[in-house]
Parts: structure tokens; sequence; C-alpha cells
């Protein structure tokens, strides 16, 4: 079957409380959706487990970095003492307490960056524009309404049986997020 080019850039269903809004996710992705998100002015228990949140790779990517740092900075010390030896006092060139400084000033620049870097790369930013934004009722997700935006590169998405199950799953108000093809607000 022929991949169908995004249509626009999906379906915004808005909710009245909180309850229906994660009984709806359960369902998308019980239905096979994967790509969608949900948007809701205060945490809701178990929202982030029924969106399909898993680990982060952010821990490893920030401990990678760590072990990195220090195995850089401590090498560095190292081939300088070697390669351009410095006799004081008849002390000894490798001298692990020296170095420690350095290693571990190393090993927290290069962890926080590679944790930064991984966030960034992770969650695709900088994102400067969404097109969630240029509806005219998404104002209302930061006050008193519940949001799931179904992003049109889903391979279960369809403008008519996405929007018809978000009815089912009790959506009160369905807007199509603007795109560059009209094919979704034709939709009724």
């Amino acid at each position: 079957m022929a991949r169908r080019p995004p249509l626009a850039h999906g379906l915004a269903a808005e909710f009245n409380d909180a309850d229906v809004l994660l009984e709806a996710v359960k369902r998308l992705r019980a239905e096979g959706y994967r790509r969608f998100e949900a948007y809701s002015p205060f945490p809701i228990e178990g929202l982030a487990e029924a969106e399909g949140f898993k680990e982060s790779k952010i821990a490893l990517a920030t401990l990678l970095g760590g072990f990195a740092g220090a195995a850089i900075g401590y090498g560095m010390q190292v081939y300088t003492n070697l390669d351009f030896p410095i006799d004081i006092g008849g002390r000894p060139l490798l001298l692990a307490p020296a170095f420690v400084l350095i290693t571990f000033e190393l090993m927290v620049l290069f962890a926080v960056s590679a944790g930064i870097l991984a966030m960034l790369l992770l969650n695709r930013l900088p994102k400067l524009h969404h097109p969630v934004f240029e509806l005219e009722r998404f104002g209302l997700a930061s006050l008193d309404r519940f949001f799931i935006v179904v992003d049109s590169e889903d391979e279960h998405f369809h403008p008519g049986k996405s929007r018809g199950l978000l009815k089912r799953l009790g959506a009160v108000r369905i807007e199509a997020m603007p795109g560059p093809d009209p094919e979704i607000e034709a939709e009724p």
C-alpha cells in the first residue's frame, strides 16, 4: 500500500473533562494511533503512560557523556605529563590526586552537554512554531479545556474516520489544524 502524503497537520479535539480525555487517549492507543499529543491545564495521573511514554534515553546520554568527559580529562592530563615531563621535586609524573579537579570538571561539562543535546534531539527541538497554536480555542488548554491533536502522518489517520472516532470518544469540538491542503477542512 502506497503511503499517502500528509493532508494537513491533523485534527484537534477539545474535551471538557480530564477523565474523558484520559479514556480517549487510551482508546486511541488501542485503535492503533501512535502520533498524537494530549494537552491539559494540569497534570493528569496516568496520562503519560496512556500516551505510551517510555523511559527516557536522556539519562543514558548523560552517563555516557560523563564517562567520555572524565576519560578525556584524565587522558589529556596523562598525555601532557608524559609528553612534556617536568620534574618538580622528584614527584611522580602520573599522580592521580593531581588529576581529579580537571577530570571532574570535564566529566560534568560533557555530562550536562550530552544531556541537553539528547533532550533537544529527542524532543525534536527547537520547534519554533506548531500549527496547534493557530487554533482559536487552544488558549483554553492552559485554563480549563483538554485537547488531543492527532497528527495526519499517523498510519491510521483518515480525515473522516478519525473525526468520527474522536466524536465517539467524547470530543465536544473537533477542528482541523491549518495545513497546505484544504481536504481535511472539507470533511463533515
